[in-house]
């Protein structure tokens, strides 16, 4: 009897809210029975109030014989016919409280925090037992659109708020980025320089461009700066992790920027141009921009060449928008190369068999034209009808004037 009663006083000493020392006695399925130490009555500890992890299996967490520190959450009170009173017990809301109380005021530090799950505005973590939360806008130092990759991580993060009366924990994840950000930028500050080659791995991609982890600190890659030839988007050059070799553009420091080019660190399309398109060569090519003077010819990635409007064809082109077309395809000949200037220039032309002269009009049966006659300049002295005699055989000139030259 004495046991008895001292059984059912044990019973009323065990209060909802207690925090009591429990011997696990047996374990099955999801749950754990409890010897409560001192009182000689049992206890229940489920999955759910040992972690919040769902799909963990509760033998990771208790085996028959280990003591833990629980929490009366909750008193049952079997059937008459049963005649047992057991009580509800908890790890998990016992070491919840415990981390309140160590919370309170300690906004401003760091704690490592497990990601739940990704919910409505950000994510739900796990500290200790005490749900926190932490903002999308608190989760890095750019928004997040893939909050799912975090799902399981232990993570660092900051504690902005803590409430226990109002079940508010909020903390942000940015906040420790930027600070080990702000001691990593500072030295590869001080180490980069405009000109410089450097590695770095791809961490995000934009429309317009391609930002490169540079150990610390993110440089951009301009869509321009990808590649020699244009690029519509920049996924098709490189992809989020590659590690990539890029020339140092620009530092602004004050104003946290990189300028990066991957473009710079291969080889031009004008390299070896000479040896590419050298003078004589025959190419295909694909008509890009049409001028007024000429349409410039795309003969390889990044490499367009100029045919001038008199090298189009043999006949006159008033415009070259009248014989060709953006986006045709046509063969050129090389007439001349300049890799300094990077211009070369192209003809048609030269590839077409120039159309025979059209025949003059004849005027005999064998071709020839009539000539006229030629002009002389000269003027024609007037013929004489008279001839001089010739002194040499005698003649005077009284021999001429016959006897009306007579002397007296």
């Amino acid at each position: 009897m004495n046991e008895f009663e001292e059984l059912l006083n044990s019973v009323g000493d065990v209060k909802v809210g207690d925090i009591v020392k429990g011997e696990i006695l047996s374990v099955d399925g999801d749950q754990a029975s409890v010897a409560i130490v001192g009182t000689g009555v049992e206890g229940v500890l489920t999955l759910r109030e040992l972690t919040s992890e769902r799909d963990a299996d509760i033998n990771t967490f208790v085996k028959p014989g280990d003591e833990l520190e629980l929490l009366v959450v909750k008193q049952i009170v079997g059937k008459e016919s049963e005649g047992a009173t057991v009580f509800l017990l908890s790890k998990k809301r016992l070491d919840a409280r415990k981390a309140w109380t160590a919370l309170e005021g300690k906004e401003g530090e760091v704690v490592t925090v497990k990601v739940l799950r990704n919910v409505k505005g950000g994510l739900s973590v796990d500290y200790q037992g005490v749900r926190g939360f932490i903002p999308a806008s608190m989760i890095d130092t750019y928004f997040v659109r893939d909050t799912a990759k975090f799902v399981g991580q232990d993570v660092e993060a900051e504690i902005i708020e803590v409430n226990a009366s109002e079940n508010r924990f909020i903390l942000s994840r940015k906040a420790v980025v930027e600070k080990s950000a702000a001691a990593a930028r500072k030295e590869v500050f001080e180490k980069i320089e405009e000109g410089s080659v450097v590695e770095g791995t791809v961490a995000r991609l934009t429309d317009f461009g391609a930002f490169v982890d540079l150990g610390g600190v993110d440089g951009l890659v301009h869509v321009t700066e990808l590649a020699h030839g244009r690029v519509r988007n920049p996924k098709d050059v490189v992809s989020v992790g590659d590690k990539i070799n890029v020339k140092v553009l620009k530092v602004d420091e004050d104003a946290n920027r990189i300028s990066l080019s991957l473009k710079a660190t291969a080889p031009g399309p004008w390299t070896d141009i000479e040896e590419k398109a050298a003078v004589g060569t025959v190419l295909d090519g694909t008509v890009k921009r049409l001028t007024d003077f000429g349409a410039f010819v795309e003969i390889f990635p990044g490499v367009e060449g100029l045919v001038h409007i008199s090298q189009i064809s043999h006949t006159r082109v008033e415009n070259p928008k009248d014989v060709l077309t953006a986006g045709q395809e046509v063969k050129v000949k090389v007439l001349d190369v300049k890799p300094e200037e990077e211009r070369v220039s192209l003809s048609i032309k030269a590839l077409e068999e120039a159309p025979a002269r059209a025949p003059r009009e004849d005027s005999d049966n064998e071709g020839r034209s009539e000539r006229k006659p030629r002009r002389n300049n000269n003027k024609r002295k007037p013929q004489r009808d008279y001839e001089l005699p010739e002194t040499q055989e005698g003649f005077s000139l009284a021999d001429f004037l016959g006897e009306d030259f007579k002397l007296d």
